[in-house]
């Protein structure tokens, strides 16, 4: 059965490429009362504005400690942004961590469904009804969706989806990973997983879990309907791993590490560009190690990554994508001069930019 696409037909009229390279910082670390800005999630909303969130860390770089969790809204696709907003804050000065920003728009209802983690413990979620101008007071549900022998666990970072097509179709999926309770800080003790709602996010479920060694992750629709599930790993092999589920995200088959992605441990995202064509974007460092931020392209779902171009030139690190309804590509990034962690910024292009070398 042959499937219409994400993105309007016209959207697919490539237009001269511009260089990824000019990225305008979106946020600053050191300003604001924020000694870090980290950890960016992306989203487009139904009514086309973007949404940019990240951690402000006060004290440190630390992933630990007093950490706010902030947001810029554009209306004109990344062009201008509005000042700094405060989406949450627990504790006043108290090193409580606020973080793990993994929005997802539910395109049926318009609301942007926010979750995120307490000390990367207890998971909390809010929503917005208004595009991102408001949202709601948090709901803890934690007992929902942890077991009793985790215990650090995180919400994305990046942002989730909702399935497009096949049995499952309407459902908000969460990518998050955890650690088991008790057990040493390495990747044997180590999963991703997802949440999902079934009903336009008034209840949330706990998914499948993968095998061990695996961690952050993003998820993607494949063009069948089933998912795929992008991981940073510890498996040492500098490349990333991928796995399957045909069941929504219920289960999911052994993750498998990709020749064709190198990736430090480090978070990456993945986003579906059209189905017709068939085009799924990543993005990730390049290396070595967390530098030279790089976008690849797959015709297949994954099966392979063909095209790839550098985007940004330097320290780069965490990084989110999302398409514009025109077909620009926007990359909200970690990135800067000395070290990745100077600047979030953000570089919008074309996908002939990338295809056209």
């Amino acid at each position: 059965m042959r499937c219409l696409s994400l993105v309007p037909l016209f959207a697919l009229v490539l237009t001269t490429a511009t260089a990824a390279e000019d990225s305008q910082v979106i946020f600053q670390s050191g300003t604001g009362g924020y000694h870090t800005c980290r950890i960016p999630g992306l989203v487009l909303t139904k009514q086309g504005t973007l949404l940019a969130f990240c951690e402000g860390r006060k004290s440190s770089r630390s992933d630990a400690g007093d950490i706010d969790l902030l947001l810029k809204r554009s209306t004109d696709g990344g062009k201008t942004w509005s000042a700094q907003q405060l989406v949450y804050e627990d504790g006043g000065d108290a090193p409580v961590t606020i973080g793990n920003p993994c929005p997802v728009v539910d395109q049926q209802t318009g609301t942007i469904w926010l979750p995120f983690c307490r000390d990367n413990d207890r998971v909390f979620m809010t929503h917005s009804v208004d595009d991102g101008v408001s949202w709601t007071a948090p709901v803890e549900m934690t007992s929902t969706v942890k077991q009793d022998d985790w215990g650090w666990y995180a919400t994305g970072p990046g942002h989730g989806i909702q399935i497009q097509r096949g049995p499952h179709a309407g459902r908000l999926v969460i990518p998050c990973d955890y650690r088991l309770k008790d057990k040493p800080r390495v990747g044997e003790y180590r999963h991703s997983h997802v949440i999902f709602s079934d009903d336009h996010g008034k209840s949330w479920q706990l998914g499948g879990s993968t095998g061990s060694f695996m961690n952050e992750c993003e998820v993607v629709e494949r063009a069948d309907g089933s998912l795929l599930l992008c991981m940073r790993n510890y498996l040492g092999k500098n490349r990333r791993a991928f796995a399957v589920s045909a069941d929504g995200g219920a289960n999911w088959a052994p993750p498998e590490l990709h020749d064709d992605v190198f990736c430090p441990t480090c978070q990456a995202s993945i986003h579906r560009f059209s189905l017709e064509p068939n085009v799924v974007l990543y993005t990730g460092p390049g290396g070595p190690g967390r530098s030279n931020l790089t976008i690849r392209l797959s015709r297949d779902d994954g099966a392979s990554w063909p095209v790839s171009r550098v985007l940004f030139n330097g320290p780069a690190a965490y990084s989110e994508l999302a398409v514009l309804a025109n077909g620009d590509i926007v990359c909200l990034f970690e990135g800067g001069e000395r070290d990745a962690y100077e600047t979030i910024r953000l570089t919008r292009f074309r996908l002939d930019w990338l295809e056209n070398q």
